[in-house]
């Protein structure tokens, strides 16, 4: 939108849904008001909206932006917590295969019957929901309706989730649920009901364009219902009911959004109105990966304009076995960063197993 204002692009509006359909009326739940019991994750106004949806034989949608069954497992006698061996992250519990499954390096392990920290058995409990725990939610509360889960974990390939659509366009399911390969491209008729469920889960991590991203994710998503003859709902399950984006899918007012965000990254310096690089330092071992970011701080370029932060632990310190500290880059738009970054690096020397990661504007903040 920036670049359409500066007249380096051109735009192109579609004024009107596919079939002249209606855009869907969307409602934001407040969590923070709503009293669930415990183990569930749906609240009382999207399990109604849910009823009289089956109850009028249409179709619904449940969004999710997490697989497997769990986030996290622990054991509630010692508090040990399953965690990567080889990155910064925690193992998500696949119920359905049995596994512990790290969704970073793809390190899998067999879910134990015994807590192996403390031995305790029977005391491993999962915490929060994934999509597959939605799916046992959603059996348990509706035992007659056909649901089905549609993630990349339980798809072969692009041919399986064209099935799986055509299975839906088909009636052959009254309820989906699945991650953001849902959100995208489907056009399932009957379908009149979409909930999204952790709407927050995007806005975290530091990430400059969460916001947008969110935004546009749940948009697309809330855009899978009411495509045809039947008007659309959507629910937004989120804690953040006053946030800007949550505002704005209530609102339906996209244009507003865009113009809130875009006067606090003008505001700020961000991109599109300032440059960021990202660096990222990664060794096999501590020393050497700690070593090499202190040599990048000394040479580190001290000109008008530029601004350096940093060295800090990567919000994922360790991938793949590999230790990572990281550095923020901060410049105006008329910098020559490029330039910059070559000079400094050519500063540095770079030993052992160290390897320095360069990435402009950046798209991932991890």
């Amino acid at each position: 939108m920036v670049n359409i204002a500066r007249g380096r692009y051109e735009r192109v509006a579609l004024p009107r849904r596919h079939a002249a359909a209606e855009l869907p009326a969307v409602r934001l739940v407040d969590m923070r008001r709503e009293r669930i019991e415990p183990g569930r994750f749906l609240a009382p106004p999207l399990v109604a909206e849910l009823v009289a949806t089956f109850e009028a034989g249409q179709q619904a949608l449940l969004f999710l932006n997490r697989r497997g069954y769990a986030p996290l497992t622990l054991c509630r006698a010692c508090g040990h917590r399953f965690h990567c061996p080889s990155c910064t992250a925690w193992l998500v519990e696949h119920r359905f295969t049995r596994r512990l499954l790290c969704h970073h390096c793809g390190h899998v392990e067999t879910i134990p019957p015994f807590c192996p920290e403390c031995l305790a058995g029977g005391a491993l409990v999962p915490c929060g929901p994934g999509v597959e725990r939605l799916l046992e939610e959603v059996t348990a509360r509706f035992p007659a309706a056909r649901a089905a889960l549609m993630v990349s974990d339980l798809l072969s390939g692009p041919r399986a989730a064209a099935q799986l659509a055509r299975a839906m366009t088909e009636r052959r399911y009254d309820l989906l649920i699945g991650t953001q390969i849902v959100a995208k491209g489907h056009h399932f008729p009957m379908l009149t009901l979409v909930g999204v469920v952790d709407a927050d889960l995007g806005l975290t991590g530091g990430d400059l364009r969460a916001a947008e991203r969110t935004y546009q994710l749940l948009h697309q998503v809330g855009g899978r219902a009411g495509r045809a003859e039947h008007k659309g709902r959507v629910l937004i399950q989120t804690f953040m009911p006053d946030q800007p984006v949550m505002l704005a899918l209530a609102a339906g007012d996209r244009d507003r959004f865009l113009e809130t965000e875009a006067a606090a990254r003008r505001h700020a310096g961000l991109p599109p109105f300032g440059r960021l690089a990202a660096l990222i330092v990664s060794a096999a071992d501590t020393e050497t990966c700690d070593f090499t970011a202190r040599a990048l701080a000394r040479a580190a370029p001290q000109l008008p304009g530029v601004t350096v932060l940093g060295p800090a632990p990567a919000p994922l310190a360790i991938l793949r076995g590999r230790h990572r500290q990281r550095f923020l880059v901060k410049a105006g738009r008329e910098v020559r960063l490029q330039a910059i970054l070559r000079d400094w690096l050519s500063r540095v020397r770079i030993a052992g197993s160290a390897r320095i990661q360069v990435d402009i504007d950046p798209y991932s903040f991890l």
